[in-house]
């Protein structure tokens, strides 16, 4: 009978269609519960604390939106020598500045300038575009 009422439940749970669920950034539960546990949520005093720091740094992660924000972001990236950066696989950063789980990549110009680096993302910033390039490396247009 329990696994019946887990069935059923989980079968009206499918079935709810995508339009009735409201999308994740109108959920409040996320902030509240960050606000709760005394992150400051406000980007404009995060953002001005965090430019005391290097941009893609832990500290001073670079802003982006989603997965395709990171990849769109990285193949932007060029070396000292104008050529693309080799970029590793993407890996856990820790938490960053922001308060959010960042990702790193670890970047490689070979002889070129700055040589290898990482640099830290933090992908929960759909709003955000950055136009800067970490120190050593430039944006393409």
């Amino acid at each position: 009978m329990r696994k019946l009422c887990i069935l059923f439940a989980a079968a009206a749970v499918a079935a709810t269609p995508a339009s009735a669920r409201p999308p994740r950034e109108q959920s409040p539960a996320p902030a509240d519960l960050l606000a709760g546990l005394g992150f400051d949520l406000s980007d404009e005093k995060a953002v001005a604390a965090a430019a005391a720091y290097p941009l893609g740094s832990l500290q001073n992660p670079i802003r982006v939106g989603g997965p395709q924000g990171e990849r769109a972001y990285l193949s932007r990236l060029r070396c000292a020598d104008g050529s693309a950066p080799a970029i590793g696989a993407r890996g856990s950063g820790g938490v960053g500045a922001f308060g959010s789980i960042t990702g790193a990549f670890p970047l490689d110009c070979g002889g070129a300038g700055p040589g290898k680096m990482r640099v830290v993302m933090d992908m929960y910033h759909s709003e955000h575009r950055e136009e800067r390039a970490p120190p050593g490396l430039r944006i393409a247009l």
